[in-house]
């Protein structure tokens, strides 16, 4: 699984611009199921079984910019999305789409130098309009040859484990639940099994919007990559989540409350295999569980979170066991049918 995740989290693919992923991840469920994209570039991953139908979903899409314009010195001005500027000034990127026929053009974010600086820019955080990207050209006719308003801009950090059973990589939000998700593929559940692989989560839960009317599911479990926060000077329920101390089971975010059955139901899974698990402690932030909770006539949805540092940065760092204790929930969630226990409810409680 960690070879996968290591081969995904190298891909380029910002939100909806997923192509590259989503080319892989087909390539890779293939053997395990009926495969479906539909037209928003979700992909469909569809395991026939009988009972209730479970869809597991996690998004392809990573942070990232895209060009706005194209200054007369060269240039490239950009918007981002998600991403706080002071983390992106000096970092490499590469601008435009992969394909075939075109290489993506390598270049790095640059600000105004230190020296330069007045005391009210030194002061505070530079924003992604007062910082350009650089990609090596003359003038804005030379930049044209190779960029165009519209193309997507990306990080290149590569993947690497590191420290104590640590690894470190871009777009580990939401690669780890993609990673994730192609393992669960692997086995067989007692119910109709969807693994839906969606687009767009970062900037709206976009693709989340169409998987939930494609599948329709009865229940869906969201597989994640959030927010850890377990820094020196950040105490108690701050942290959210801190690496190593197992995945993260929600009881609300910004976009959704969960349902008392379901988070139960992750709990007891938790204990039952024994495995480590935190509670994710904040609330802000959200899921493709938050699109899908409450389209069509509602629809019961619970998340298992892995805890990321720095995350919806140029790199962000995860525990291996967190990672691999995450799969081992979702599949004892699955393979238990802990799912007919929350269905079975009844929606009254």
């Amino acid at each position: 699984m960690l070879g996968r995740l290591e081969e995904l989290s190298n891909l380029v693919g910002i939100s909806g611009h997923e192509g590259p992923v989503r080319k892989r991840i087909k390539e890779l469920a293939e053997p395990y199921g009926e495969i479906k994209v539909d037209t928003m570039g979700n992909l469909y991953v569809h395991k026939k079984g009988n009972g209730p139908r479970v869809m597991a979903c996690a998004h392809m899409d990573e942070v990232g910019m895209l060009v706005t314009g194209i200054l007369d010195n060269g240039l490239i001005a950009y918007t981002a999305g998600g991403i706080d500027s002071r983390v992106v000034i000096s970092k490499r990127v590469i601008v435009g789409r992969v394909a075939d026929d075109k290489k993506p053009i390598p270049g790095v974010i640059g600000a105004k130098a230190i020296h330069l600086q007045t005391k009210d820019e030194f002061a505070r955080a530079l924003p992604h309009k007062e910082l350009f990207v650089d990609i090596g050209a003359k003038d804005k006719a030379d930049a044209e040859k190779s960029v165009s308003v519209g193309d997507p801009i990306t990080f290149t950090t590569k993947f690497e484990r590191f420290g104590d059973n640590l690894v470190k990589g871009k777009a580990l939000d939401d690669r780890i639940g993609c990673a994730i998700l192609l393992e669960l593929l692997k086995n067989d559940y007692e119910c109709d099994f969807y693994a839906a692989f969606t687009v767009q989560e970062e900037v709206g839960c976009r693709g989340a919007m169409a998987a939930v009317y494609n599948v329709e599911p009865e229940l869906a479990l969201i597989l994640e990559g959030t927010t850890a926060n377990d820094m020196p000077e950040v105490d108690g329920h701050k942290s959210v989540t801190c690496l190593g101390k197992g995945p993260a089971i929600s009881f609300m975010d910004g976009g959704t409350i969960v349902r008392t059955p379901m988070f139960n139901a992750l709990k007891e899974a938790a204990i039952e295999s024994g495995l480590p698990w935190q509670l994710r402690q904040g609330t802000a932030g959200g899921t493709d569980g938050g699109a899908i909770h409450k389209a069509l006539a509602g629809c019961f949805s619970g998340g298992i979170s892995v805890g990321c540092r720095y995350i919806h940065s140029p790199v962000s760092v995860a525990s291996i066991d967190d990672i691999e204790n995450a799969y081992k929930l979702a599949d004892h969630f699955l393979k238990t049918k802990k799912f007919e226990q929350v269905l079975n409810c009844g929606g009254a409680k």
